[in-house]
């Protein structure tokens, strides 16, 4: 693509908080500016024996190659996850999930409520991150943007659920934030069932392996990830996982002049006493460690590369406008003061300023105004009406 994705912000555009335009920050003027050259194209092999990459059926030839390909949904065989559930991995897809939920409120008002439960429960797999996130973000879109706009549909009837296989949600903060976290999705009425997975997905059951049924048409999957699925065109070598193996400098292994980073790399667990989360932190880390390091190859200092060390910085996860659970450098706390420095943080790091002034503007007005949603439907249906596309 032609633009960063600013993933913390994602989920917002599901409730209307933000939209799309001010998550993507235009990649371009930035790189150009910076002396770079920007092509957008798909890749389609690599000859490392010629340091030549082949794009949409162009050479670009190449001293020093870095591989940052990212990640894709991981459904680990669940049967009916692909045809029947939605992924969160994209801007496109928190623009799904939102009109999604429109269509649903939708139906249910021409129905005049006479739609099963199951049209109106939606259940978010994975309790991780962005499983809360979204979720939370589900409840703020209904409650706050929809529920004037659709007076005939009872908010009682709308039901979120959260579903995560381990013992508790957010098992990557400090127990007494998780508590905290699942406190507050209760009292916004998002159900959480934790130590359960599921099973099956149908066009509108969630079965789970305790045997019990959830009866929902709107399945969102957030719990799990692997390496992009191309690496395995590329004659590269992969782990078990589907990753790249690199070195404590992040050097592709058997590869001369071939670098590595995010969640297509497996980073040795020296570089951090562990493994590397696939988090946006490591990543930035990861690509700052290796900028130095092509530079110093580049300029014949190969015996200056520095290994990559990575350090977490922390957490911080939004909840809603009003809410968070953050834990910087150690240091823990939620609530309100955690929601305001999660978005100054993140809006201190968003780099087009045309973009930071929009959401800035966004975040000011939501405070006196509810967000505005509407559904586009990009498929080139009119509404119900005649051929000049009048409602009837």
């Amino acid at each position: 693509e032609n633009h960063l994705t600013f993933w913390p912000m994602v989920p917002g555009i599901i409730s209307g908080e933000v939209s799309a335009e001010d998550v993507a920050q235009p990649l371009r003027r930035a790189l150009i500016a910076a002396g770079t050259s920007f092509r957008r194209a798909d890749l389609e092999s690599i000859d490392f024996e010629r340091r030549i990459a082949v794009a949409d059926g162009r050479p670009f030839p190449y001293d020093q190659l870095v591989l940052a390909l990212g990640s894709e949904p991981a459904f680990f065989g669940i049967p009916g996850i692909e045809e029947y559930g939605m992924t969160m991995k994209s801007i496109s897809d928190a623009e799904k999930i939102r009109d999604r939920v429109i269509e649903r409120f939708e139906e249910a008002t021409l129905a005049d409520g006479a739609v099963p439960d199951s049209r109106l429960t939606f259940v978010v797999i994975g309790g991780g991150p962005t499983g809360v996130e979204t979720a939370a973000k589900l409840r703020a879109l209904a409650r706050e943007a929809l529920a004037r706009d659709y007076p005939n549909v009872p908010e009682g009837r709308v039901r979120i659920l959260l579903l995560d296989g381990g013992e508790e949600i957010l098992k990557e903060v400090d127990p007494a934030l998780q508590r905290a976290a699942r406190g507050w999705l209760a009292s916004e009425r998002v159900e959480v069932l934790t130590g359960v997975h599921a099973k099956e997905i149908t066009p509108d059951c969630v079965v789970l392996d305790d045997g019990r049924e959830l009866r929902s048409e709107n399945v969102i999957w957030t719990a799990g990830s692997h390496p992009n699925a191309k690496l395995g065109d590329l004659g590269l070598p992969l782990n078990e996982r589907g990753a790249i193996p690199v070195d404590d400098h992040l050097r592709v292994e058997g590869r001369p002049g071939v670098w590595a980073v995010g969640d297509n790399a497996a980073v040795p667990p020296s570089a951090n006493g562990g493994r590397v989360p696939p988090t946006a932190q490591a990543a930035v880390q990861e690509g700052e460690a290796v900028a130095g390091n092509v530079l110093a190859t580049i300029d014949g200092r190969k015996g200056e590369l520095e290994p990559f060390r990575y350090r977490s910085l922390g957490m911080l996860v939004e909840l809603g406008s009003r809410f968070a659970v953050n834990e910087v450098l150690g240091v823990k706390f939620s609530g309100t003061l955690a929601a305001l420095f999660w978005r100054a943080s993140y809006l201190y790091k968003l780099q087009s300023p045309h973009n930071r002034s929009r959401v800035a503007a966004a975040w000011l007005l939501g405070i006196f105004l509810p967000p505005a949603v509407s559904q586009i439907r990009r498929d080139g249906r009119t509404s119900r009406g005649d051929a000049k596309g009048r409602v009837v």
